[in-house]
């Protein structure tokens, strides 16, 4: 595996150059975004604000109407800039007992201590349903927050009226995201994500599939569809994105590549192509990266793009991240990268960061994994807020959906979010059965009793450390895997167009927040 390096000296002369070519690119990408209709007003930010294919969607304008009701006829764009957090599965009681966490960690008192979303100073409720599902998937809820519309279930990109796994069905259903419109404005874009940068989330700002599962070609099959991976290096918006950081190298390659870090067959693309060095052919000013010695050795300062995938699928849990041989950066690392090479662009920038695994965590029953993914989200937004001015930046954090963790059982203060329930020290309480059990469970999940087996009993945790990274929570429900959660998840915001994030909204909402307040997308007043 190659990796283009750039000089220092060589960033700054290419420096000049995309100054240069800003104007051009300016010219020429308004009809890169399926031509979005421009409404040809100029706001205060000097954008031409546009209207994207999808506005005629019922879903798009009654959430429209909803958010213009709330910015009222004095609402001017402020945002230049719009960094928008999902924390995967993020819910409530994974905001409250990840608070308690990353408190307890730090030796405080977790149940007084504030995250650094919890700070932001405006919030709502937003409700996830998708157009056909009560609990939703990540797919069709990040379609909901990047193009304004609900669709189905385990479709990307595309509006209510696809067909999942049917590629003839997606004409007509296409959609332009708010990161497509930024491309056509002239903005920088960036992804960061510790999932596969072709996961649900971070595809929902470039993809268009009828299958989150379309991640490459293996997947696609005889359809006659572009998988994901493709649709990323074949972008067509803008000028592409600056900065794309995240996990799921191996969706880009095949097999005949040896990965650099397993030694093993880097991929399993049936094409043959490597789409690492067909994103490389782009232009000269492309670096890719793998791992933490050739993040360090980029100049994130400067105009070049950047591609970092740091692991064949998934990063790394935050609790395990030290165990990688060839390591990895934090999400707050990726994130302070990414405002870095982004600011560097004087027209914006819109970012997503995600926080992919804290969903797998919880998937798992594995409530220690999760919230140290929900402590490094959070940590990633305290460098997004000690980098950023409130006065020019909207950032948004949330989650698309919930999971089904639960916190019960009266433990004294102060006792471990992780142990087992205490009622004062040395009083564990014990449940009907005589055992102990830990605060947090789950309402369904792998770890129960399965169904028809023999003298199926709950395990006793008396001598268990239930503390222990490895520990996986019991369940009341067996299953294969533990499912979403269907409540409504919070949503934190701070910056221009912050006050238009308030009380109980729908989901695409978040859209129409984002572009309101970045004058970005066209309304009717």
């Amino acid at each position: 595996m190659t990796q283009s390096k750039t000089s220092p000296t060589r960033q700054r002369m290419r420096i000049l150059f995309f100054s240069l070519a800003a104007a051009l690119t300016l010219a020429a990408c308004a009809t890169s975004v399926a031509q979005p209709e421009e409404a040809g007003n100029t706001n205060a930010l000097d954008r031409t604000a546009m209207q994207p294919q999808q506005a005629g969607d019922s879903y798009y304008s009654t959430a429209a109407a909803e958010v213009n009701k709330r910015a009222g006829e004095g609402f001017a764009p402020g945002a230049k800039n719009v960094i928008l957090f999902v924390g995967d599965g993020m819910g409530v009681s994974t905001v409250t007992a990840g608070r308690i966490y990353a408190g307890q960690q730090k030796g405080l008192d977790g149940e007084s201590y504030r995250l650094a979303m919890e700070s932001l100073p405006y919030s709502a409720f937003s409700k996830t349903y998708s157009h056909d599902s009560q609990v939703a998937d990540s797919a069709s809820t990040a379609t909901a927050m990047m193009s304004g519309v609900k669709t189905l279930s385990r479709t990307v990109g595309l509006r209510s009226g696809v067909a999942f796994g049917n590629c003839a069905s997606i004409e007509g259903q296409e959609t332009d995201s708010l990161f497509e419109l930024a491309e056509a404005a002239g903005l920088a874009t960036g992804i960061v994500s510790t999932a596969r940068i072709t996961h649900a989330t971070p595809a929902a700002t470039y993809a268009e599939s009828a299958s989150r599962n379309w991640e490459d070609d293996t997947e696609v099959g005889e359809t006659g569809c572009k998988d994901i991976a493709r649709q990323l290096v074949e972008w067509p918006a803008g000028d592409g994105f600056e900065v794309i950081l995240g996990g799921g190298r191996g969706t880009f390659l095949p097999p005949s590549v040896t990965d650099p870090e397993t030694g093993q067959p880097a991929g399993r693309r049936a094409d043959g192509e490597n789409l690492v060095e067909a994103w490389l052919s782009g232009g000269d000013d492309r670096t890719y990266v793998y791992d933490q010695a050739g993040f360090d050795a980029i100049d994130f300062a400067s105009a070049g793009k950047v591609l970092g995938l740091f692991e064949p699928s998934h990063m790394q849990w935050e609790l395990d991240r030290a165990e990688d041989k060839a390591g990895e950066p934090s999400l707050a690392e990726l994130t302070t990268a990414a405002i870095t090479r982004l600011s560097q662009d004087q027209d914006g920038y819109v970012l997503l960061v995600e926080g992919g695994r804290i969903d797998h965590g919880h998937h798992a029953t594995n409530a220690a994994r999760a919230l140290g993914d929900t402590a490094a989200l959070d940590e990633a937004v305290a460098a997004a807020l000690a980098m950023t001015n409130a006065s020019d930046t909207l950032i948004i954090v949330t989650a698309d959906h919930s999971h089904t963790l639960t916190i019960a059982g009266y433990p004294v203060r102060g006792n471990d979010i992780l142990g087992k329930v205490a009622y004062g020290p040395g009083g564990l309480a014990r449940a009907d059965d005589g055992k102990p059990y830990t605060t947090l469970g789950y309402a369904n999940g792998s770890t129960g009793c399965k169904p028809g087996a023999e003298n199926c009993a709950r395990e006793d945790l008396t001598n268990v450390d239930t503390t222990d990274k490895d520990f996986h929570q019991q369940a009341l429900v067996f299953s294969g895997s533990e499912t979403h959660a269907g409540e409504d998840v919070p949503v934190y915001a701070s910056g221009p167009g912050a006050e238009l994030i308030r009380g109980t909204i729908e989901q695409n909402e978040i859209f129409h927040v984002m572009g309101r307040a970045s004058g970005l997308i066209a309304y009717e007043d």
